[in-house]
């Protein structure tokens, strides 16, 4: 694999890009069963914008997990289950919606990082 694949694209592990790709595809899982109930189909720059941001997804959010993390450092909250579950959710459709913007970020650290640790 050309060394710039791998450190972008295989910077994540495989367990958590899997289980954050799993939750990305919540979204156009949800938006193919509104548009089943339409009348018109699903465009196909539609169906390449969902593929692009389902595989994107996993970067975006690690780029919002780090950014949280920097920002709340060890803090913990203790709140009510149904509404960290809707904040939750939210976040991870902004994360998902706008994974061709947020993803370059993560990917250009992912680049950063590994090179610097293949340095070393």
């Amino acid at each position: 694999m050309h060394p710039i694949i791998s450190k972008t694209f295989g910077g994540l592990s495989y367990q958590y890009y899997f289980r954050q790709f799993i939750f990305g595809l919540i979204f156009p899982a949800m938006l193919f069963v509104v548009q089943s109930y339409g009348t018109q189909s699903i465009p196909i720059s539609m169906i390449i914008f969902f593929v692009i941001n389902s595989l994107l997804y996993p970067y975006s959010r690690f780029v919002y997990e780090s950014v949280v993390r920097f920002v709340m450092g060890e803090n913990v909250f203790i709140l009510n289950a149904i509404p960290m579950l809707f904040i939750k959710l939210m976040t991870m459709a902004m994360c998902w919606s706008a994974a061709i913007l947020i993803a370059p970020a993560g990917l250009a650290y992912l680049y950063y990082h590994h090179s610097k640790v293949d340095d070393n």
